[in-house]
């Protein structure tokens, strides 16, 4: 907007500052802002519609339209142009309205002669309160500085609609919990766990008492010391994080945004358009909210999330408040969010944390990573919890099973403890079992390893005793930067993990994203079945840059040491082949470039493909060991999108044909010499993990969690007896699943089948 635009638009402002600090009721000082904005803006229509309750918006002020529609005329959120508005909270600017496909007439309110529209939504905390318009006989054309300028206006007319003197404030709220009764909520489990504790709602919105400005130049100077404040406070948060990990890296990556020159940029924008500082910082984010709202990529849609967390962060220090919370917390706390930035989940004490509810959330999302750094237990996807959790209602949280129980009664408490007692006596026995072999009853070893995420889960190799890492999953590091992480980093990173393992194997996976894992600066084209599209080794053989980037940190990291390296998602041996020549390359260019090499670098695959169980005798002699990613196998071999519940449970991974792909796996490996292992989800399953046993798999990689179990399992197991006993349950073949046999077989013979 030029000077002279902003000047006029901050004359609008006061003039509006001054209507709604006047007398009269509400709307009488609604009537006021429509002929107000109609005269200031050269329109001859400005209207205001309001959101009442069932998803309706009356006609509620006009200056141009019929007075006696006022109150009469209702349309439907998405119905016509005022509806279509509402429902996707984007500005709209038409030339010709009439002649728009979304155009709705209505003969009371007189507006046949009026061509052009422009309509912007009434915003308060992200949520539509209404839709403000103005209209014009003539076909014009609105500039964007006409959007920019009603888009403001609109934020002081929703302080209007939110004071509760238009609209009652009972009409606005949500619905209240119905008498208060216990209930049971479900979600997505992001970290597994039990707690119980009383219910902390976390709802940072700052209400902004002033929205238009004396003096901006006084509202800049309080924004940068605000800022200033905010960023000392950040740097108080990486001060206190562990020296490396994925929690540094997200904090590290928070910080960036909070510095970025473009949010703050159009924050003082807005402010010289004559908003104050908190209205500037709401503007700015409305704006952001508006844009993605459509937006479903989940790695941008948590860079919103950060933004959220640092726009309530920002007003806080601009109100002189410090945290989000205020007033003393509960000893047990169960806190719940619609979402969170990762610093936000760090202003509370983590003495009292107990567990996580989130609206939204995913196993990715940097608040999620943060709670599982703190062993918090947390279910995400939780739709009703802001609506139905009160604060300091009981709630307890079952993080394995992704659910959340409100005001639970007697009984349910008395459940939930006995549950919470046997899973410490449970900890305690396995724990018990750490320092044991791995070793079945009748003397056959076999190697449990460990599938690992992130840094923070490796002091579970010690606490478990595990035999090593099976599966490191390189991609985290990479999904929480907004930036793809140098060989450097990438460096320092793989040589903590392998010295964290010391004498132990590691095997890494390198970048397995695609599908429902994203970079930001990767941009992957839609996909109708991501799932069988663009991804993992795929994404490495047509970017090879990136994968030899990897490949070249991995290599530095081992030096003097052994590697093992594995390649993800291979459908042919043409892949692996090509995969492993850029090995070669970068092994060449180390020892060119005068770094030390690996003493030993082994190479492996996954085995997810089911293309790949018929190029055996061809892949075995190329590799140096297979490992079986048995979720993927499952997936593609009964043609079933493992994402889908309407499949959930449709097939089981103790089918026969799973079984023998399986086998055919086992005996290909042992005849070429070469060891296979599985690091799917069976492996951390007591009973599928008996079954693999059978099948003749001495090494499995698993959760930390699982490893106590299935070495419970391991050690009460009489192998020789179970394999004769599968072998004759295959012959057969016929059965849907043979889980129900192999769980009377464990029952008939005392193996442990404890879950995990």
């Amino acid at each position: 907007m030029d000077g002279r635009g902003a000047s006029a638009g901050r004359r609008l402002l006061a003039r509006l500052r001054d209507v709604m600090a006047g007398s009269g009721s509400a709307q009488s000082r609604l009537d006021k802002i429509v002929r107000l904005i109609a005269n200031d803006m050269v329109a001859e229509v400005c209207s205001c519609y309001v959101l009442r309750a069932g998803e309706v918006l009356e006609l509620f002020a006009t200056e141009g339209l019929n007075p006696d529609a006022v109150h009469k005329t209702r349309l439907r959120v998405g119905e016509g142009l005022v509806g279509m508005i509402a429902a996707s909270a984007r500005s709209q600017a038409i030339e010709n309205a009439p002649a728009h496909p979304d155009f709705a007439y209505r003969p009371e309110t007189g507006e046949d002669p009026f061509h052009s529209l422009m309509g912007v939504p009434i915003l308060r905390g992200g949520t539509v309160r209404g839709v403000l318009v103005v209209q014009n006989r003539q076909r014009r054309r609105y500039h964007d500085e006409e959007v920019e300028t009603l888009e403001t206006i609109a934020m002081v007319v929703a302080e209007l609609v939110a004071a509760g003197e238009l609209v009652a404030r009972d009409e606005l709220a949500a619905a209240p919990n119905e008498d208060l009764l216990p209930s049971r909520l479900t979600g997505l489990s992001l970290n597994g766990g039990l707690a119980m504790g009383l219910a902390v709602v976390h709802r940072p919105q700052i209400t902004i008492r002033e929205m238009v400005a004396e003096d901006p130049a006084e509202e800049q100077r309080r924004l940068r010391e605000a800022l200033a404040r905010m960023h000392s406070q950040i740097d108080t948060l990486l001060a206190e994080a562990a020296p490396s990990g994925e929690d540094r890296d997200i904090l590290e990556t928070y910080k960036m945004f909070a510095e970025d020159h473009g949010w703050l940029a159009k924050i003082g924008d807005a402010i010289r358009t004559g908003l104050t500082a908190e209205a500037a910082v709401q503007r700015v984010q409305n704006d952001m909210r508006v844009r993605m709202s459509a937006i479903s990529d989940p790695y941008l849609r948590e860079r919103l999330n950060d933004f959220e967390d640092l726009t309530n962060r920002l007003l806080q220090h601009l109100a002189g408040k410090t945290a989000a919370h205020q007033g003393a917390l509960p000893d047990d706390v169960v806190l719940v969010a619609r979402s969170m930035g990762p610093a936000e989940l760090l202003d509370y004490d983590r003495r009292r944390l107990r567990a996580l509810v989130l609206e939204e959330g995913s196993q990715s999302s940097h608040v999620a990573i943060v709670a599982r750094a703190l062993d918090l237990p947390v279910v995400g996807r939780c739709a009703e919890a802001l609506a139905r959790i009160e604060p300091l209602d009981p709630v307890i949280v079952d993080g394995d099973h992704g659910q959340v129980f409100v005001r639970p009664g007697d009984d349910v408490q008395e459940t939930f403890q006995t549950a919470l007692a046997m899973q410490r006596q449970q900890r305690s026995y396995f724990a018990g079992l750490a320092e044991l072999p791995a070793e079945t009853r009748d003397g056959v070893a076999v190697a449990l390893h460990l599938n690992v995420s992130m840094l923070i889960d490796l002091p579970h190799l010690d606490s478990a005793n595990a035999a090593g890492i099976g599966l490191y999953r390189t991609e985290i590091p990479f999904m929480v930067r907004s930036a793809y992480p140098d060989v450097a980093a990438q460096t320092e990173l793989y040589r903590t993990v392998l010295a964290r393992a010391g004498n132990r194997p590691v095997v890494f996976r390198t970048l397995d994203v695609g599908g429902d894992k994203t970079l930001p600066y990767l941009p992957v084209p839609h996909e109708e079945n991501p799932a069988l599209g663009w991804r993992a080794i795929r994404i490495g053989l047509d970017r090879p840059s990136m994968l030899r980037q990897q490949l070249r940190a991995l290599l530095r990291a081992a030096a003097g040491g052994e590697l093992r390296v594995m390649f993800p998602m291979v459908a042919e041996v043409a892949e692996f082949d090509r995969a492993k020549a850029l090995l070669g390359m970068e092994l060449e260019r180390l020892w060119r470039e005068g770094y030390p090499a690996p003493q030993r670098v082994m190479l492996g695959t996954m085995l997810e493909v089911p293309s790949l169980l018929l190029q055996l005798p061809q892949l075995l002699p190329r590799l140096d060991f297979i490992s079986v990613g048995s979720n993927d196998l499952m997936q593609y071999l009964f043609a079933t999108d493992r994402n889908n519940p309407m499949m959930a449970g449709r097939y089981d991974h103790l089918s026969p044909s799973m079984l023998f792909a399986l086998r055919h796996v086992v005996a290909a490996a042992a005849a070429a010499g070469k060891p296979v292992s599985v690091c799917g989800e069976m492996a951390g399953r007591p009973v599928e993990a008996m079954a693999l046993l059978g099948l003749g798999l001495r090494s499995l990689s698993m959760p930390p969690q699982a490893i106590g179990p299935v070495k419970a399992m391991v050690r009460s197991l009489d192998l020789g007896n179970l394999t004769d006993y599968l072998d004759r349950l295959l012959r057969d073949g016929s059965q849907h699943s043979l889980r129900g046999a192999l769980l009377a077989y464990a029952q008939d013979h005392g193996v442990d089948l404890s879950p995990p």
